[in-house]
């Protein structure tokens, strides 16, 4: 995906270095802003594992299903949480996750904990084919433009097609 990097550069900005990082299938440019080097994201996405780059030793873990980093992320801030460390979860969703029964859930259950933790929302207004807003019926997402120091979304356009929109970028 492109065109959200400045976005991105600010988020980064923020982590640290012992701070937890949890991302969709789109996790290639958070990968390589929280350090792992060019030629590992690269080698992972030769070997196919470009939808599922997880970095244990950069703290960084990305899934191709839905929603499926939420619990784990939230389950990894209880852990640093009962166990006093200094470190924050990250957890960057697209705008469809985000309006999901899991996204809620987590979301609630890490405010209602006082969990330190961040959600990133990514608008590019598609979850693949699908237009966000028209298949939930709202005209305005649940958190978009929302004041809450635990959120930041932000919308963006996308460059290229999204996948599995019937264009395929082959490298």
């Amino acid at each position: 995906y492109s065109n959200n990097e400045d976005q991105l550069i600010k988020i980064f900005k923020k982590v640290k270095k012992q701070d937890w990082v949890f991302c969709s299938w789109r996790s290639h440019y958070q990968c390589l802003l929280k350090g792992v080097p060019p030629k590992l994201v690269k080698q992972k996405i030769l070997e196919g594992k470009s939808i599922t780059l997880c970095f244990p030793e950069y703290k960084i873990f990305s899934s191709a299903i839905v929603g499926g980093v939420l619990p784990i992320a939230v389950g990894v801030a209880i852990a640093a949480k009962r166990e006093k460390k200094n470190e924050k979860t990250y957890v960057f969703m697209g705008e469809m996750t985000s309006e999901t029964g899991i996204a809620h859930e987590c979301m609630k259950y890490a405010r209602n904990q006082k969990l330190n933790m961040h959600w990133v929302i990514e608008d590019n207004e598609k979850s693949v084919c699908t237009p966000t807003r028209e298949t939930w019926g709202q005209k305005k997402l649940t958190y978009e433009n929302k004041a809450d120091p635990n959120i930041t979304y932000y919308k963006y356009d996308l460059k290229w097609p999204h996948a599995g929109a019937g264009e395929r970028v082959q490298f």
